[in-house]
């Protein structure tokens, strides 16, 4: 079904309808029947799919004890489910580790600060097997500004729409209550010479004006520096530092946020919120298939910027109260700029730097409009009913990466690149309904529909339902099934954006071919399913074990099947398509414990196992993970103010691809390595002095175990070794 109502104006105009819609901020709410001493508690869907067996909370406190070096991912990590991995199942710029929940890969996580979507890494471009120079987007909030951190994964996830196939990672913000001032400073140093350190400060300046208007600052500033250029000489072939693989690279970030809230009464607020960021490479020789040269040495030596990513949003944010229920409804600008040095566009040479001075720039821009409401009623069940809606626009302008020349101009695609469109652009329009019921005072269901219209593939419907059964006053049983999806990038549907082997990587060796964007595709579906059970006592031993299962389709992939077919001088070219490829199935086992004993000590662990994670059609693995991680942590508090932790993780054995996803053969020798199994132990102390500074310090990777990358098989990223770290937080 396609583009059923025009698009562009009438969309906006929409999207203005919702952000004036009531909507619900997730609450709590106490029904009681005076005939009955009894009160049941019934939570808005929201809060209770947060029950959820697949979802686990990080708070401040945490970040305090193991503080990240830079990015939150290394803390979020260590969450059940969750892995590092690159954008690729390639293992292509495998040391840019992003969050890959579930084994879905990182383009199936969604991001959000304060419940808004971060989308800055959709302006990098996407390679045709899924690479892209990127780190995500789990670095656009300084550490010692976070209050909790959110995980979301399996069924949970879907009612947050496209991108929420494998999971949501959820940054929530600190909003000081009355006046104070917190900062953090933190410094990381390796033990190894040719490991990059790391440096950091935050502050946090907030609290009331008056008895009507609130303010808060976040400010942010971080290096992480980069790897030398030799750091993996001993694990390559070549004496010479640049014919080996890069480690990772340097990150310089700045962060800046306002934000203005105003009381308008009690049953009304405002917020209005402004933030730039930007992030900094400091260029480690990283390229994205072949290596060497002067230019990328001299920009190695030199520790040059090669790229910056600025992030700037403005959203405004309602919260209401009625007769009726509560809402929580805003509407956000996030604007994204991406400059790099220019790379190359066509075969070996593809994500090769080749300019040491001229730079392209790629602006991205999304409205993001949201709007629900919760009601609560007392029909055959208590329950609340959650209605909302949400907007999405994309817009990109993009004269970098439409530069690559279409011989003939095949596949109705322009051949000067100075006759393509440079901007393209998606609208997506979303409508939910959820409805959590208290059946008795054990069983509580929730049922969920979503409609999503897209104007490029038109309707799309996900319909969910979760469970949660009280065994006993200590076991609970909970399961949920739903259907996710993801929308095609602007990449994949860009009909401008033409990629060419240049007679290397083609579909079966078929000679040199293009592949095109494509602007009829489906979203990819994933079939989400999930059963579990937890064990809580009164003495605070928890205990939980889930299964999950999901069934892929439509992924989007290069296409197979030749589209067009030319000829010119004496070579032959064919023409492919981005295209839905495929089904494609992932399932696991999750398990969590918390056993607390002699009342100083807490013994946390979990462990996650990928028991398939296969496409159905080539067999091969959908991202990098290991087949199974053990997270776990032994907390002593000796004193109220003195706590030790000592902590391990444990990464099973990563296996690669093995074919080759762009030509179909079949790799052998190096190119089938695997990265065998290996643990990395941390220790750390931390001390409050008095309510208003605690000192942490520690040890990460105690043992010095360290991996190096070859980009051999499934060796594609650094282990760094032995590093001391120190940090300060302070409150007044």
């Amino acid at each position: 079904m396609k583009r059923f109502i025009s698009r562009g104006g009438c969309m906006t105009a929409l999207a203005v309808i919702l952000i004036h819609t009531p909507s619900v901020f997730a609450q709590t709410y106490t029904v009681s029947d005076p005939t009955v001493l009894e009160t049941l508690v019934v939570r808005a869907a929201s809060e209770e799919l947060k029950q959820a067996l697949g979802v686990s909370n990080i708070t401040a406190e945490d970040l305090e004890n193991a503080p990240p070096a830079n990015d939150l991912s290394e803390i979020i990590r260590k969450m059940p489910g969750v892995n590092l991995t690159g954008n690729s199942a390639t293992g292509i710029r495998g040391n840019n580790r992003q969050i890959d929940i579930r084994g879905m890969g990182p383009e199936n996580t969604l991001i959000l600060i304060d419940g808004k979507p971060v989308l800055s890494r959709n302006s990098v471009r996407y390679g045709r097997s899924g690479e892209r120079d990127t780190r995500g987007d789990s670095n656009w909030v300084p550490a010692g500004a976070v209050e909790r951190i959110e995980v979301i994964r399996g069924p949970a996830a879907a009612r947050y729409g496209s991108g929420a196939a494998g999971g949501v990672v959820n940054i929530i913000t600190k909003k000081p209550k009355e006046t104070t001032v917190e900062f953090s400073v933190f410094a990381q140093m390796p033990e190894h010479s040719d490991e990059g350190g790391s440096r950091r400060a935050n502050l946090v300046i907030g609290g009331p004006v008056n008895d009507m208007f609130s303010y808060r600052i976040l400010a942010g500033i971080a290096q992480s520096d980069p790897d030398s250029a030799d750091v993996n000489d001993e694990a390559g072939d070549s004496a010479d530092a640049l014919d080996t693989p890069a480690g990772r690279e340097g990150v310089i970030n700045r962060d800046i946020s306002g934000l203005w809230s105003a009381d308008i009464n009690a049953d009304h607020s405002v917020d209005f919120e402004l933030t730039y960021s930007r992030q900094s490479n400091i260029y480690a020789g990283d390229t994205q298939y072949s290596s060497g040269g002067a230019l990328i040495e001299d920009l190695t030596e030199s520790g040059a910027e090669t790229n910056t990513m600025t992030r700037t949003t403005a959203s405004v944010t309602h919260k209401g109260k009625y007769d009726f229920g509560e809402s929580n409804s805003f509407v956000q600008w996030e604007h994204t700029h991406n400059r790099r040095l220019l790379e190359g566009l066509a075969g070996g040479g593809e994500g090769k730097i080749n300019s040491d001075s001229d730079y392209g720039d790629i602006y991205l821009d999304n409205l993001i409009a949201k709007s629900e409401f919760d009601i609560p009623l007392d029909m055959l069940w208590n329950q609340t009913v959650t209605l909302g809606g949400e907007y999405r626009g994309e817009f990109m302008l993009d004269n970098v990466s439409i530069q690559q020349a279409m011989a003939g101009g095949a596949g109705g695609v322009a051949a000067d690149p100075a006759d393509r469109d440079p901007k393209s652009f998606a609208h997506l329009l979303g409508l939910y309904v959820e409805d959590n019921i208290m059946v008795n005072d054990r069983l509580t269901v929730t049922p969920g529909l979503r409609a999503d219209y897209h104007d490029k593939f038109g309707l799309n419907f996900s319909p969910s339902l979760n469970a949660s059964y009280q065994v006993t006053d200590e076991i609970t049983v909970k399961g949920g099934i739903a259907r996710a999806y993801k929308s095609p990038n602007l990449y994949q549907l860009n009909p401008n954006y033409v990629y060419t082997s240049r007679g290397n990587g083609c579909w079966q060796n078929q000679g040199q071919c293009y592949v095109l964007g494509n602007p009829d595709l489906d979203p990819e579906i994933s079939l989400n399913k999930e059963i579990g059970v937890s064990y809580q006592n009164l003495d605070g031993l928890n205990a939980s074990l889930t299964y999950y299962h999901n069934d892929y389709e439509n992924r989007i992939a290069s296409g197979k099947d030749i589209v067009d077919t030319f000829v010119s001088g004496a070579n032959t070219y064919n023409v492919f398509r981005w295209a839905n490829s495929g089904p494609a199935v992932i399932s696991g086992l999750e398990g969590s414990l918390t056993v607390p004993f002699l009342d100083q000590f807490t013994w946390t662990t979990n462990a996650s196992k990928i028991i398939e994670t296969r496409d159905k059609s080539t067999g091969e693995p959908l991202s990098l993970v290991p087949e199974y991680t053990i997270n776990t942590s032994l907390r002593y508090e000796p004193m109220e103010n003195l706590g030790l932790t000592l902590g391990a993780t444990h990464y099973g054995k990563i296996k690669p691809q093995g074919t080759n996803p762009n030509t179909g053969a079949a790799y052998s020798g190096d190119d089938l390595a695997e990265r065998e199994a290996y643990t990395i132990v941390d220790a750390s102390v931390d001390y409050e002095f008095n309510e208003h500074f605690k000192v942490t310090g520690g040890v990460n990777n105690v043992f010095d175990f360290r991996l190096q990358r070859t980009n051999e098989g499934a060796q594609t990223f650094n282990e760094p070794g032995r590093a001391y770290y120190v940090s300060l937080n302070g409150s007044f």
